[in-house]
């Protein structure tokens, strides 16, 4: 079964596009985006520190632009994975009357890393370390969408 899978964080530059791209290379099957709940980085590429770390990984990011998480998002996904509780609480504030699309966090899906959220390595600098901590989580996610 193909789903269609929304990965949002604050500015949509950093952890949603790398939890997007590295998804899209565990699974491309399935149907894949990213957004952000600010609207700060609208149409632009993912930040570069990331890239360059996720393209040592062999993720490629370099398509991927910034868009704005939108109340639509809920009709548009089969689920949508914030990065930390302030995105999910951003989300969760836009959802419609009626829809129920899951929110979940990313990290619910590597309980093992004990791990609640994945630090933004915007302000982090900790760009291997978030990395790590997505690769894990969607490793887990993609698991789950197999059961």
């Amino acid at each position: 079964m193909t789903h269609r899978i929304l990965f949002v964080c604050l500015g949509n530059i950093c952890r949603s596009p790398a939890a997007e791209g590295a998804f899209r290379a565990r699974a491309p099957h399935h149907t894949t985006d990213s957004a952000g709940t600010s609207g700060w980085h609208i149409g632009d590429p993912p930040y570069g520190p990331m890239q360059k770390a996720a393209r040592a990984r062999d993720i490629d990011l370099s398509d991927l632009r910034a868009r704005q998480f939108v109340a639509e998002d809920f009709d548009r996904f089969d689920l949508i994975i914030g990065m930390d509780a302030e995105n999910i609480t951003n989300i969760e504030n836009l959802r419609p009357d009626g829809a129920e699309t899951p929110v979940r966090l990313l990290t619910d899906f590597a309980p093992h890393t004990g791990a609640d959220h994945v630090p933004d390595p915007y302000y982090t600098r900790d760009f291997d370390g978030a990395l790590d901590l997505i690769e894990e989580s969607v490793k887990g996610l993609e698991a789950r969408l197999r059961t």
